[in-house]
C-alpha cells in the first residue's frame, strides 16, 4: 500500500476547505429571504404573521405594512373588517391611552394596518386551523375606487 506524502494530504486538505467555502458563500448568494420569500406586492413591505406561519397564537395581532401613501382594509376569514384611521380618534388626555376601537386601526404616519382580536371586535379570536387574510390596498389621494388587487396570505393557528 502506497502511503501519500504530507504535501498531498495537506493540499487535498485544502482544496476539499477552500470548495466548502465556495459552496457557502454560492448558497448565501442563491437564498432569498425577506420580502423576496414572502412574494409581496411592491405595494407591501412586510405582513405579520407571515406568510405560511405556523404555531400563531389565537389572539396574535394581524399587521400590514404599506409604503407611504397607500392605505386599504383587511378581510378576514370572508370577514370585511371595519377600519379606522388613528387621526379621526379624539386625543387623549395627557398621560391617559387613547381607546382603540375593536377594529383594524390605520396608522397615517407608518402607513400600517393593524387588527388584534379582542372582545367586541367582528373577530374575537382566530380559528384553530388555517386562517386566510386578504388586504385590499390602494394610494390615499385616490381612494377605494382605485383599488389595488388583493393579496392573500395565510397563517396557521394552533
Amino acid at each position: 500500500m502506497s502511503r501519500l506524502s504530507p504535501k498531498v494530504k495537506r493540499g487535498a486538505a485544502s482544496l476539499a476547505i477552500a470548495f466548502g467555502i465556495v459552496l457557502v458563500f454560492a448558497g448565501l448568494a442563491s437564498s432569498v429571504t425577506g420580502k423576496a420569500a414572502q412574494k409581496l406586492p411592491p405595494e407591501i413591505e412586510n405582513i405579520t404573521p407571515v406568510r405560511t406561519a405556523t404555531q400563531v397564537q389565537s389572539q396574535e395581532k394581524i399587521q400590514v405594512d404599506l409604503i407611504v401613501g397607500y392605505t386599504g382594509k383587511l378581510i378576514v376569514n370572508g370577514i370585511e373588517l371595519p377600519t379606522v384611521s388613528l387621526d379621526s380618534l379624539a386625543a387623549a388626555a395627557p398621560g391617559r391611552e387613547v381607546d382603540l376601537p375593536p377594529a383594524v386601526i390605520f396608522e397615517p404616519g407608518n402607513d400600517t394596518l393593524t387588527f388584534t382580536p379582542t372582545t367586541g371586535a367582528l373577530i374575537e379570536k382566530f380559528a384553530t386551523g388555517v386562517n386566510t387574510v386578504s388586504v385590499v390596498y390602494w394610494k390615499i389621494t385616490e381612494g377605494p375606487k382605485f383599488a389595488k388587487p388583493t393579496f392573500t396570505w395565510q397563517f396557521d393557528v394552533v
